[in-house]
């Protein structure tokens, strides 16, 4: 039986700054941007949330469905670390902005960046098991980096984005290998949210336990599908991009402690396999529980290919809890989700000044986790919601009453 993913969006925000920019306005060592390799960073205004963002990746996918395929979904599963109440989950609002049949199952998943992919994994099963034929699953990554303190390395990584994914047997998309995981977890405390407004951790340690992670799942991987080759069983590698130089960095320890290659060797074997993935990511930021599947989407769109193709991914999330598994895409894959026009709409986002920026993050601070009730005023941010949000029909907010959110089409 064949599973994976039918059909594929990333909402990518409407407003982005410029990582150099942001460089030199905090005075970070610039020394250290080329390392980053990082472009840009998608922005959220305060009218978009987890919700709208959510929402807006899927409802394309959507509304290309028939009535009978649409109430084929039965599970809408939110995975995020961005929830906005601490019972109700995200997939409620998700459900109900989409018109989505009431004989389905609502929930939430959360395991820092790993969620997207333990909700994917469930999806995956249940389609497998054929419990219920012709079943769709909707899983949707959606998770809004909380404001990083200025003047620290984390500000120009973090980014917001949501990507959405529909589950089923025809994996127009992409066909999941069942059975071919390897698993690694264990307990450390890399990073955390404390609170629900408060990032923290240890960033050296989170960077050594991902590249640990990525080394062990990979052998477990191997382990159990055996006569794998790190070099020459994928055609392409997509991996959890925190940011775009640790996936470089990772993939240069891999190759060397797996296949001992000189350093312009790795350096082609990056350019070819592993830097169609990074496409987007970098210029969208870490989007948390959805970044290694909006590197999956950069290496459909962006990479050349006329075959079906092997494609690796490693998904890692802090705490920690990560995973590679395979499945394969194919020419047609990237005809369908080149009618999303994901590079389009990072291309007509609104650039933020920096002084714009630093307006908007004091702006979003109005609309944080446990706000009972407050009005979203347009006017304070008038001019780019008239450019990239009115009659455009994209969900926003609009606003909370007795702690319910309540959101309009533009």
């Amino acid at each position: 039986m064949k599973v994976g993913i039918e059909a594929m969006n990333a909402y990518v925000a409407r407003a982005y700054i410029d990582v150099h920019e942001l460089f030199v306005e905090r005075k970070l060592n610039l020394d250290r941007f080329p390392n980053l390799m990082m472009l840009e960073k998608s922005i959220n205004l305060p009218c978009e949330d987890p919700v709208t963002n959510a929402v807006n990746a899927a409802k394309p996918i959507i509304d290309a469905l028939s009535e009978a395929e649409r109430n084929s979904i039965e599970m809408v599963i939110a995975s995020s670390e961005s929830g906005l109440d601490f019972g109700k989950s995200l997939s409620t609002y998700i459900h109900n902005y989409l018109g989505l049949s009431n004989h389905c199952r609502l929930f939430e998943i959360k395991q820092a960046c790993y969620a997207g992919t333990a909700a994917l994994q469930m999806a995956f099963n249940y389609i497998a098991s054929n419990a219920s034929p012709g079943a769709k699953v909707l899983v949707i990554s959606a998770d809004v980096a909380r404001a990083a303190i200025k003047l620290t390395y984390a500000e120009p990584s973090q980014g917001v984005a949501s990507v959405a994914m529909l589950i089923s047997d025809k994996p127009d998309i992409f066909e999941v290998e069942l059975g071919a995981n390897g698993l690694y977890g264990h307990e450390v405390m890399d990073t955390c949210r404390p609170l629900p407004e408060m990032e923290t951790g240890d960033p050296d340690l989170s960077l050594l336990i991902y590249m640990d992670c990525l080394e062990n799942s990979y052998k477990h991987y191997a382990e159990r599908k055996g006569d794998v080759d790190f070099q020459k069983t994928f055609d392409y590698l997509a991996f959890h991009t925190p940011f775009a130089g640790l996936v470089k960095a990772s993939h240069r320890k891999m190759m060397r402690e797996l296949k001992k290659l000189p350093l312009p060797e790795i350096e082609d074997d990056f350019i070819q396999r592993m830097q169609p993935s990074l496409a987007f990511c970098a210029r969208v930021g870490n989007i948390y529980s959805g970044t290694v599947y909006l590197a999956l989407a950069s290496i459909i769109v962006n990479a050349q290919y006329d075959s079906t193709k092997h494609v690796g991914l490693f998904s890692y999330g802090s705490g920690c809890s990560s995973e590679f598994y395979s499945g394969f895409i194919n020419p047609a894959a990237k005809e369908k989700l080149l009618k999303m026009q994901i590079k389009e709409a990072l291309d007509t986002r609104h650039k933020l000044s920096i002084a714009e920026y630093d307006k908007i993050i004091d702006l979003n601070g109005e609309w944080v986790f446990g706000i009972k009730d407050k009005q979203m005023d347009l006017s304070r941010f008038s001019d780019i919601y008239a450019n990239k949000f009115k009659d455009k029909k994209i969900l926003t907010l609009k606003r909370i009453t007795n702690y319910h959110r309540e959101y309009e089409w533009s």
